[in-house]
């Protein structure tokens, strides 16, 4: 938890804030169209996707589908490992209810189609 508390710090906090809270205004578009960076805590939809989902936005970035992201890409910088390290303080965060349900998207992810 320490280590992905440190990380986050490092990584994530400047656009998500330390706190988790990200902009005030994530839901709606900034001037010039694009997103804001949503809540990590359980205010936001973090929760409602699966891991592997959320390592892959974290190491490539989210311009695809969603191109008017600002989510840059942290594959360069950061570890499959280090991301789960930062994913489990965020998640640290989120009620039961929250964790199961993310839980259960990250198992069904994972199921053979």
């Amino acid at each position: 938890m320490v280590q992905g508390a440190a990380l986050y710090a490092e990584s994530c906090a400047e656009c998500h804030r330390p706190d988790l809270s990200g902009d005030p205004d994530w839901k709606s578009r900034a001037d010039d169209g694009g997103l804001r960076p949503p809540p990590q805590d359980a205010s936001g939809h973090t929760w409602h996707h699966p891991d592997d989902e959320l390592v892959g936005i974290v190491l490539r970035g989210y311009d695809f589908p969603v191109p008017e992201s600002r989510m840059p890409s942290f594959g360069s910088t950061l570890t499959e490992d280090e991301v789960l390290a930062i994913l489990d303080f965020i998640k640290a965060s989120w009620g039961d209810a929250e964790r199961l349900y993310q839980w259960e998207q990250t198992v069904r992810a994972r199921e053979p189609q």
